[in-house]
């Protein structure tokens, strides 16, 4: 029974609260007992909620009182090392910030605790949330529950290896420029990163800037990402950039007004890709065609003018250096590990690189604009390889070798644009997982939350998970 529980999404685990069928207290007990039996071997939580089961206690009072629930009443759910929870310790990933406990939960965390949700634990990170490994200092490295010889992902990783290996239903993440989609893809599970600024980024660091930064739910279903964003989008009177934010309560189903046309590319524009990885967005297009939905194979032209990871560079040495100086001032340098230290030592972008780079938006954003003029979505690959061994820094990917930020070439469009995307598996390679990105215009989330619904149906994937 653990297991029907443990690896039910949080929509099905909301439905048997409600009717009695499962107390808040059992599932409480059967993902703490979760985590004793697996995150030894995975490390993806870091700090557990020492109030989880008196919450769950609570909320079971009030099942059986009868009172009005909420649409996560009594589910667990986990939460990246990076945003805030009041009273319970988040740490960033550095041993700057050891010991820090907040006294506000951030934005999205009050939110799905409004929503009936319990805060259970928090998740590994890399330091500062800034790299594409779960890995540091403070706590250690994150191991993949596909395989501990290769990682889950960054920056959400632990996020990510916590939810595929049964330990939580449904969790938060943040993504500057891969970070709630790569580890989805790298662990075999869904994740959205919404429109910049539809979920509001209050009370998670940086502050300043926050220009790329998103806050995305990550679960084990399509239904659980359009259930969690229903409830964490909206402006919220702090973060500026969600102040024009629509809140969002449409859920699933979603009735398209007209036949779709959706396109499809894995190049060029976003460096090489492994074939396998290339043929997995090609049968999942395929897959989508049909009565009421058109597919083709597509091209950008914006993106092979404008490398959109080489403006996202070039942008962000700028911004977020100083983030990090004002970090890091005055500490030792062993409490700093790779990433911060390889920030501090970049040299900066010139000013000229700087406005050709904003400008270079500009054209991304006007080259997606005039696709969107033309299609409802698009399907691409989140990463060019499945989840790679431990500590490789440079990949053969189709013959032509790239360094580790080529991971992020179909991704780092959307921080650029702002755009909406869904990381959904859809295929294996070399026995790991495949996700496929499916792209939506500005403030689209439920015409791609309704097409990464049809393609979960029939994903070779559904069901299937770790053999933890």
């Amino acid at each position: 029974m653990d297991k029907e529980i443990f690896y039910s999404d949080a929509t099905a685990l909301a439905g048997l609260i409600r009717r009695r069928d499962l107390s808040p207290v059992e599932v409480m007990q059967a993902h703490l007992d979760r985590i004793d039996a697996t995150n030894p071997e995975i490390n993806a939580i870091v700090t557990m909620a020492d109030d989880a089961m008196k919450h769950a206690r609570a909320a079971e009072a009030a099942v059986m009182r009868g009172d009005e629930l909420g649409p996560l009443h009594g589910v667990p759910f986990t939460v990246k090392d990076s945003i805030d929870t009041a009273g319970v310790m988040t740490q960033r990933g550095s041993p700057i910030f050891k010991g820090r406990l907040p006294a506000e939960d951030a934005t999205s965390v009050a939110r799905l605790k409004r929503a009936g949700g319990i805060l259970l634990a928090k998740t590994n990170l890399p330091e500062f949330s800034y790299w594409i490994e779960s890995d540091n200092l403070l706590s250690g490295r994150s191991n993949n529950p596909w395989d501990v010889t290769r990682t889950p992902g960054g920056s959400s990783g632990g996020e990510s290896a916590a939810i595929a290996a049964g330990m939580s239903p449904l969790g938060l993440g943040t993504d500057l420029a891969i970070s709630v989609r790569g580890p989805a893809a790298q662990t075999g599970i869904t994740s959205m990163k919404a429109t910049h600024g539809s979920v509001p980024m209050t009370g998670i660091w940086p502050r300043a800037p926050r220009r790329f930064w998103h806050v995305g739910p990550m679960a084990r279903s399509i239904r659980d990402i359009a259930l969690a964003f229903s409830q964490l989008a909206g402006p919220d009177g702090h973060d500026a950039f969600s102040s024009n934010a629509p809140v969002y309560r449409d859920r699933l189903p979603f009735t398209p007004s007209r036949p779709l046309r959706i396109g499809w590319m894995t190049g060029p524009g976003f460096g090489p890709v492994d074939p396998e990885v290339a043929a997995i967005v090609k049968s999942a297009a395929e897959a989508l065609q049909g009565p009421g939905v058109m597919v083709e194979q597509v091209g950008i032209a914006a993106l092979e003018r404008d490398f959109a990871l080489d403006v996202f560079n070039r942008i962000h040495v700028m911004e977020m250096k100083p983030a990090f100086a004002a970090a890091t001032a005055g500490r030792h340098p062993d409490e700093l590990y790779k990433m911060a230290k390889t920030m501090l030592s970049l040299p900066d972008t010139s000013m000229a690189d700087f406005i050709e780079a904003e400008q270079a938006a500009e054209r991304l954003r006007d080259g997606f604009e005039a696709y969107f003029a033309q299609y409802d979505a698009l399907i691409t690959h989140v990463l060019p390889i499945p989840a790679h061994k431990h500590g490789v820094d440079r990949f053969v990917i189709d013959g032509q070798e790239v360094d580790a930020t080529y991971l992020q070439g179909a991704t780092v469009p959307l921080n650029v644009t702002g755009l909406p995307g869904i990381a959904l598996p859809f295929g294996k390679s070399q026995g790991m997982p495949v996700n496929v990105q499916i792209v939506g215009k500005w403030h689209a989330e439920s015409l791609i939350l309704h097409i990464a619904s049809l393609l979960e149906a029939v994903s070779p994937m559904r069901g299937l998970h770790p053999s933890l």
